[in-house]
């Protein structure tokens, strides 16, 4: 049997990976699928495909496009969800800031550098008009670290996915003053290239595995309830999520590949374009 490691973040998005293993679905194929899930987010699991410390990501878009960029020795070989990715913008419950505009020139708390949370406040400057090169970062790691970072005053706001901070916004500890959707499709499915030309096959199941369960995924039974329970949310904040959510089972397109990367560049987060060609898409 053969042994892939796939990583992802800790969120709904990613049930259908977690369902799979569960049902078998994987092993039946003769495939031992070992999940890790990664709080930290984008820029750990970038970190894991350099290191080979996981075969696939699930991950962020632009997070993948900039670290293929700047080297990392993977490739993108599907989009995993096609909708884009809200995200809230988040103070502290008590915090005098009411608007994003407040927000100019404060310390935003990031998961780490090149993470999912650094771009987009990134893009959120930018949207704003601010100037990006006054953008004052503080590094958190993890969920658990931005409650303490605004809560302690270590850091103004943060940006998050908003229906995964929606119980801290519930809970009375995060104020969300505004959203910011990214403009592509939010996950990807990236495999180290190394992966892919000693095991194409068995990627080839995996894929096809998780796109048949990514299809079904909204006529499951009482899939909002479960999705509630697993991740402490509201069921009507799943029903919302569910309606906005969309899967993919589709390569990614190079016009899509070649806006990420533009935006990229015209916000400075990258210098280099990488070239795309029919395996990474």
């Amino acid at each position: 049997m053969k042994t892939i490691k796939i990583a992802g973040v800790p969120e709904h998005f990613n049930l259908p990976w977690h369902l799979c293993i569960e049902n078998e679905s994987f092993k039946n194929k003769d495939i031992n699928v070992e999940w890790n899930d990664v709080p930290e987010g984008t820029g750990r699991l970038c970190q894991m495909l350099r290191t080979g410390e996981t075969d696939i990501a699930v991950i962020l878009t632009e997070g993948i496009i900039k670290d293929i960029a700047a080297g990392n020795n993977s490739k993108i070989v599907q989009v995993y969800v096609q909708s884009p990715l809200i995200w809230g913008i988040h103070v502290a419950a008590n915090s005098n800031y009411q608007s994003i505009s407040e927000l100019k020139n404060r310390k935003v708390a990031i998961s780490r550098y090149g993470s999912g949370s650094q771009l987009m406040a990134i893009v959120n400057a930018k949207n704003q008009g601010w100037n990006t090169d006054n953008l004052d970062f503080e590094v958190i790691n993890t969920l658990d670290g931005a409650v303490t970072a605004l809560t302690n005053g270590t850091a103004d706001y943060f940006m998050w996915e908003r229906f995964m901070t929606k119980p801290i916004v519930d809970a009375g500890i995060f104020r969300r003053v505004g959203n910011c959707p990214t403009p592509w499709p939010c996950f990807v499915i990236a495999v180290r290239n190394e992966v892919l030309e000693k095991d194409s096959e068995v990627i080839g199941t995996i894929l096809a595995t998780i796109n048949k369960a990514t299809r079904e995924f909204k006529n499951i039974p009482n899939i909002a309830n479960t999705l509630a329970k697993r991740y402490n949310q509201k069921p009507k904040d799943i029903q919302e999520w569910l309606t906005l959510t969309e899967w993919s089972q589709s390569k990614l397109d190079k016009n899509t590949f070649e806006t990420v990367q533009n935006q990229l560049v015209d916000l400075n987060i990258i210098t280099q374009k990488t070239i795309f060609d029919t395996a990474t898409g």
